[in-house]
């Protein structure tokens, strides 16, 4: 099946593709990153904090010189610790850069304000600047007392005060007081609540991934009770569906792909960890047990079949079965996967950073990154598998037993008596790990134990050295980051960025938190509520601050861009997935099915061909699904790595290469032309304009409106509908003129409609355009 581009007016086709460019050019016109906005930009703060108003100066303009490392330091100086900071400089010991309450004593001080071009700091030829508001800052500081702090997320979340009620009487729980304290700082109101149908919309899609349907739409808007949204947002978590949805984003957590990566890419087995993912999320897990068990349900005391195939999770990595690589290299990379997974996901931190080198900016050395990885390095694995192996030891046999017994929620599809799947298991006799020179795997130094960096947090005397250790450490209630990270990511999914917007980097160089004391709140009431992610969700949903319109004032505009003081309610693109179910599902193809192994819908024919580079197996060439299983929810797409479905890479999904917290989000008008072609679109688009006229709605505007509302939920305007009626016309008229021309547009996919007609593919383009508006991709 090839796409083909629908025929469309060539005025609609202007106005949808100038609609994602200019999006795309608003898009990098404010995209200013939230490091370059200072919490309070407009004054100098009355207390001024070390984390929140001058490591940020200092990280930026100083520690290209007098920062962590050691090879590009100079005049001795040192910016990153106290100790070096506040210790005596020069050949006589007799200067200091820095002097608590003396600002005119402190070299750091003179040097930034001094006008001769031989001393100010920063140098001319390091293009670096200050602003005079910056210098002000660090004078204040020093004056203040220069007191030093340890970098916020290494410290552990605080009960935050709770800021009292506004007056206004907005908001519907503790969420919405710490949101409105930052508003009336800056001189910002909330916005209005959302329209019903925007809001339903909104959160069912952020919870489930898919549209809402019209009897739920009739239903929540005939609802006249105080709890109707709430009863709406209990019925979504509690559907199949949200475990799908989150499992989404977990795949891209865990780089999940059904194909083993590298040049040749053979297929592997590993759909049936996969299924696992959704069961545990609609079952509500915990999550300190959901994360537990993927990392170490192996050694859990009387270790269920559930939890080795949960294990599953670490063995997601890329594995060659390339002839004439060394075994032992590629060996170390997959251990190294692990460990750089565990860091990104599960801490915020950059360990990778710290493979060849001490880590430049954050206070992770290259010891603690081997230690850690000592903790993966005990696995009796290879780093050359054969050819078409579905799956590398250690692995286990799921039989149809199992399945039947124990591991129920394994849809198994297949005819094999058995599947493997790659899992975790130590070593009978654990494996030596030694610091790496420079990380190459054949350069081994010092020995190192399984260990965790002391700067985050020591590691216990009652924690074993191995994985189930590891992930105690990690929910212990004395780790300051874990728990931050988790909710951070909960508040990214519904928000589109978090409260830290760097969600993989919470060290020195990420972002600082919008609202560090909102995220310590939710930190401990997830960690003290049982790590409870259904519950975490609601909470946020029910807030007012996830109610507002989102509405973009030209105030809001000017003075808050990025929307980080949530004066309204951000405006997000739909993902790759939830573009892909949202037409399936309004069209009434989408097949429900849950779990499974995955599936081959429509992409441009030869494509995995001309990528193959001799070999492949079963992967050399795509073979295009039967039946109702091109129907299957975007989360089944099979995932090759070295050639990802091109229609979701478009809308900006995650190659699945390494662990993957935030996806880009951009705006081209090459989505627009993705939509306008696929032929998953342009079926679904025939598909709705055929059960459309199948209702026995017989008037042009009733069908332009039916169809509208399924994809927007939401009625057209009068407007709206004399400008689609009007396309109507025009494509009906051209199609009555030419039989062949309706043919080939209502036979491209695989959906049969009983009879082929102009009507038929005048509103299949109708349909089609609706498909492309701006509001049709955009969740709420």
């Amino acid at each position: 099946m090839v796409f083909t581009r629908s025929v469309i007016s060539k005025g609609l086709f202007f106005l949808i593709t100038c609609a994602f460019t200019g999006a795309f050019i608003y898009a990098c016109r404010t995209n200013q990153s939230i490091e370059s906005i200072s919490i309070d930009e407009d004054a100098i703060p009355v207390i001024v904090d070390f984390n929140f108003h001058v490591k940020p100066i200092l990280s930026d303009r100083c520690f290209k010189c007098h920062g962590p490392d050691p090879n590009t330091r100079e005049g001795g100086l040192a910016l990153h610790t106290a100790e070096f900071a506040f210790g005596a400089l020069g050949k006589d010991h007799d200067r200091f850069a820095l002097k608590p309450g003396q600002p005119d004593s402190s070299t750091l001080i003179q040097r930034i304000f001094t006008e001769n071009p031989d001393d100010i700091m920063p140098p001319p030829e390091s293009n670096l600047t200050l602003t005079a508001r910056e210098k002000e800052i660090l004078k204040k500081w020093v004056a203040q007392g220069a007191e030093w702090k340890k970098h916020w997320a290494f410290t552990k979340p605080v009960d935050p005060l709770v800021p009292e009620a506004d007056q206004t009487d907005w908001g519907n729980n503790e969420i919405d007081r710490f949101t409105a304290e930052k508003m009336i700082e800056r001189g910002f109101k909330p916005s209005k609540r959302e329209s019903p149908e925007k809001l339903l919309r909104r959160v069912t899609f952020d919870l489930t991934g898919l549209p809402p349907t019209q009897e739920e739409l009739s239903s929540f808007l005939a609802d006249e009770s105080e709890d109707a949204f709430e009863k709406r947002v209990d019925a979504l978590l509690a559907s199949s569906a949200y475990g799908e949805r989150m499992a989404v984003d977990w795949m891209d957590v865990s780089r999940y792909a059904d194909s083993h990566g590298y040049q040749d890419d053979f297929e592997r087995i590993a759909w049936p960890w996969r299924d696992w993912v959704i069961h545990a999320f609609n079952k509500n897990l915990p999550y300190d047990e959901f994360v537990s068990w993927q990392l170490a349900g192996d050694l859990m005391p009387n270790p269920t079949m559930e939890m080795i195939v949960a294990t599953s999770f670490n063995r997601n990595h890329k594995i060659t079965a390339e002839g004439g690589v060394i075994p032992e290299e590629y060996r170390t990379e997959y251990v190294a996967d692990r460990s750089q997974t565990v860091g990104t996901a599960f801490l915020g931190l950059t360990m990778e950073c710290s493979r060849c080198h001490d880590h430049k900016y954050d206070p992770i050395t290259q010891k603690d990154y081997f230690s850690l990885f000592a903790f993966f390095n005990n696995i009796p694995e290879v780093g050359l598998i054969n050819m078409n192996q579905l799956a590398a030891e250690p692995k286990i046999e799921i039989s149809q037993k199992d399945i039947d017994e124990v591991l129920t929620f394994i849809n198994n599809r297949t005819e094999a008596s058995s599947i493997p799947l790659m899992v975790m298991k130590e070593m009978d006799q654990p494996r030596k790990t030694h610091i790496l020179n420079r990380g190459v795997y054949d350069q081994p130094t010092d020995e190192v134990l399984p260990d965790t960096p002391p700067a985050i947090l020591g590691y216990k005397d009652e924690f074993q050295r191995d994985r189930l250790g590891l992930a105690k450490w990690l929910f212990d209630e004395d780790n300051p980051l874990t728990a931050r990270v988790a909710v951070n990511r909960l508040w990214l999914q519904v928000f589109g960025k978090g409260i830290v917007s760097t969600a993989n980097d919470f060290g020195n160089q990420g972002a600082l938190p919008t609202h560090p004391a909102l995220l310590d709140y939710l930190a401990l009431k997830y960690q003290r509520e049982g790590w409870n992610t259904k519950a975490m969700l609601k909470y946020i949903v029910m807030s007012e601050t996830y109610q507002q319109s989102n509405k973009v004032t030209e105030e809001l505009q000017q003075r808050d861009p990025e929307n980080l003081y949530l004066a309204r309610a951000p405006r997000l693109r739909l993902t790759a997935e939830m573009i892909r179910d949202q037409a399936l599902a309004v069209s009434g193809l989408l097949n429900n099915e849950i779990g499974g192994p995955s599936v081959k819908p429509y992409q441009p024919e030869g494509l995995w061909k001309e990528t193959t580079g001799g070999g492949g197996g079963s992967l050399a060439s795509y073979q295009l699904d039967t039946g109702n299983q091109i129907y299957r929810r975007g989360l089944y797409t099979f995932w090759k790595r070295t050639m990802p479905p091109p229609s979701m890479m478009t809308f900006d999904a995650a190659s699945r290469d390494m662990c993957i917290v935030q996806r880009q989000q951009t705006s081209t008008p090459l989505q627009a032309l993705v939509l306008l072609n696929d032929p998953q679109v342009i079926e679904a688009s025939r598909a709705l304009a055929q059960q459309s006229l199948d209702m026995g709605l017989n008037k042009t505007d009733q069908i332009i409106e039916h169809m509208f509302r399924k994809v927007t939920s939401r009625s057209p305007s009068v407007e709206e509908i004399g400008l689609l009626e009007a396309y109507f016309k025009e494509e009906q008229s051209r199609y009555s003129e030419d039989e062949e021309l309706v043919k080939d547009f209502l036979e491209i996919g695989r959906y049969k409609v009983p009879e082929l007609s102009a009507d038929l593919a005048a509103y299949a383009l109708v349909a089609n355009a609706i498909f492309n508006l701006d509001e049709s991709v955009i969740r709420g």
